[in-house]
């Protein structure tokens, strides 16, 4: 497996980490070489579009982030709609940093702000059964996340969701797909942006890695096979997939 890839490049459909990356092991252990590049970006729907989905905030009492863009969007959609956000409103987040973010619009209060610890599904283990009779707002793209919406529902949650961001996709078309021998989708909307800017895109020997069970439907039901999945009870992160996989063809 790993002559699959060994003297090719290795793409992220995603930024390149600010802070420190999982890669970088990767690249020592095994000789691999990681880029980074995103598919997409996320902006803010209009006001009137936002009014369009007839949501009325003030009907939740709770709302759930998984970004820092999602927490801007939601703040200028209320600030836009005068939309006063009661003390009393409760702040489910994906982790910790997208919690503490909330520092920029609101005071930050324990009591009312719980995150999870990084992972999409995290949101929904965050919340006690003190707060299953909240009323919660899911605030997300129009790439919707449906795991978290379907989590949600399997708890018996009483929820809705609401479109604050649209996806746009970036133009990737200067990329020359041949270096790459994997492509590593995060998002739906990954997929949906590759085939936008090679519609005639085959896959061939490249290796198709994704995160999230809606993006490996997304990619098979564009065609694509899927050589690496992520979360796995033995890799709960893409990084720790490729490892396995490289370690595998060792």
């Amino acid at each position: 497996m790993m002559n699959d890839i060994k003297g090719k490049k290795i793409l992220i459909a995603q930024p390149s980490p600010q802070n420190g990356s999982p890669y970088s092991d990767l690249e020592t252990k095994f000789g691999l070489q990681f880029e980074f590049t995103p598919f997409f970006r996320v902006e803010p729907v209009s006001s009137r579009d936002f009014r369009a989905q007839k949501v009325s905030i003030l009907d939740h009492t709770a709302i759930v982030f998984s970004s820092k863009s999602a927490i801007d969007a939601f703040f200028r959609i209320c600030e836009d709609n005068r939309v006063a956000v009661p003390e009393t409103m409760k702040y489910f987040c994906q982790s910790e940093q997208i919690a503490l973010y909330l520092q920029k619009y609101i005071v930050y209060r324990k009591r009312k702000i719980f995150f999870g610890d990084g992972k999409p599904l995290s949101i929904v283990n965050s919340i006690s059964a003190r707060h299953h009779g909240e009323k919660f707002l899911i605030a997300c793209t129009d790439a919707l996340r449906e795991d978290i919406a379907l989590s949600f529902s399997k708890e018996g949650l009483n929820f809705s969701s609401a479109i604050f961001m649209h996806t746009v996709h970036n133009d990737i078309s200067h990329l020359n797909l041949s270096d790459y021998g994997m492509l590593v989708f995060y998002s739906p909307a990954d997929v949906k942006s590759l085939f936008e800017s090679f519609p005639d895109f085959r896959q061939g020997d490249c290796i198709i890695a994704t995160y999230g069970t809606m993006t490996a439907a997304a990619a098979r039901d564009a065609g694509l096979e899927i050589g690496i999945t992520a979360p796995t009870p033995e890799a709960p992160s893409i990084a720790q997939a490729i490892s396995l996989f490289c370690g595998k063809g060792k």
